[in-house]
């Protein structure tokens, strides 16, 4: 369970301070594959495999990314509550908990107290360690005020595990152990290191299209595998895009299935970069330093 609290970033201190919560993260990866070896293969538990990969991780880019970490577009309170659920059974911890570390990573984006610079701390630390280390447990509830008053966003982020369990629970009396290995199990493993691949590469490979004053790089693989959050050095430059492909040729799924969505009413206000920043002409405030710390930051929208 995440505790909610407010507190002030303290990441300077060593990681050897702290321990990681290795056992369980290894010992999923573990069962799941020793699973797999008591399941016979079929397509259809792949194409099941991927379908859950995609739908939670809509959950992450849509939901936990550009909805509540940026605001780029609105939506109503039912289809905030999906959003949440969906990024919530990824098992990428509570809604708010993601929101608030990510909108300190890019306060601090490849700083010193950035929570997950492969600059920083290296590539480990930045696919997953920071992720499993005890000393980033707490949500940081004075980053995410303006989402922290909806009461069932803080029972989602308060009770993840719990989320987590029973979606186990509904894949394994639906379709037995072959769901539950390659439905939950199995896709979740991927879905992590899917999504962890923009923290841990998405500032190492890739290319640079604007000067963004870190190290966020652009890359069509990861942007196929996540969805969109591949094309991160356009996200830095401009984070307050719903959109992150910000040419046609940038292939943004999450992005289609947004303006889909707004087609019908469901979610609305999507916000796009303005002229000037895709010439790279914007005085991007990503790229101005306030101190060797800290950089300003983007406004975020209003309330809906």
């Amino acid at each position: 369970m995440s505790e909610i609290k407010a507190e002030s970033l303290n990441h300077n201190e060593t990681d050897e301070k702290y321990t990681l919560a290795v056992g369980p993260f290894v010992i999923f990866h573990v069962l799941t594959f020793v699973g797999l070896f008591f399941v016979e293969f079929s397509w259809s538990l792949v194409w099941l495999c991927v379908g859950m990969y995609y739908v939670r991780m809509f959950g992450i880019t849509a939901g936990f990314h550009r909805y509540f970490s940026h605001r780029t577009f609105k939506t109503g309170r039912a289809f905030q509550f999906i959003l949440a659920l969906l990024g919530t059974l990824s098992i990428q911890k509570g809604v708010l908990w993601w929101a608030a570390h990510h909108r300190d990573h890019h306060k601090y984006s490849d700083l010193e107290n950035d929570i997950h610079s492969p600059k920083q701390r290296g590539f480990w630390y930045s696919h997953c360690g920071w992720f499993l280390c005890h000393r980033n447990d707490e949500t940081k509830l004075d980053r995410i005020p303006d989402f922290a008053k909806y009461p069932e966003l803080v029972w989602l982020n308060n009770h993840e595990h719990l989320c987590a369990t029973l979606f186990g629970v509904i894949m394994l009396a639906v379709g037995g152990l072959p769901w539950l290995v390659w439905g939950f199990a199995l896709s979740t493993v991927l879905l992590w290191h899917g999504t962890f691949t923009i923290n841990s590469l998405s500032h190492v490979y890739g290319t640079v299209r604007y000067n963004t004053g870190d190290d966020s790089k652009n890359s069509l693989i990861l942007s196929l595998i996540t969805m969109g959050e591949g094309w991160h050095n356009n996200h830095h430059y401009y984070q307050s895009s719903t959109n992150q492909g910000f040419f046609w040729w940038e292939i943004d799924m999450s992005y289609y299935i947004l303006k889909a969505l707004s087609w019908v009413g469901i979610v609305w206000g999507l916000r796009t970069p303005p002229e000037k920043a895709l010439k790279g002409e914007f005085t991007a405030p990503l790229a101005a330093r306030k101190n060797k710390n800290t950089r300003p930051e983007a406004p975020l929208q209003p309330a809906a």
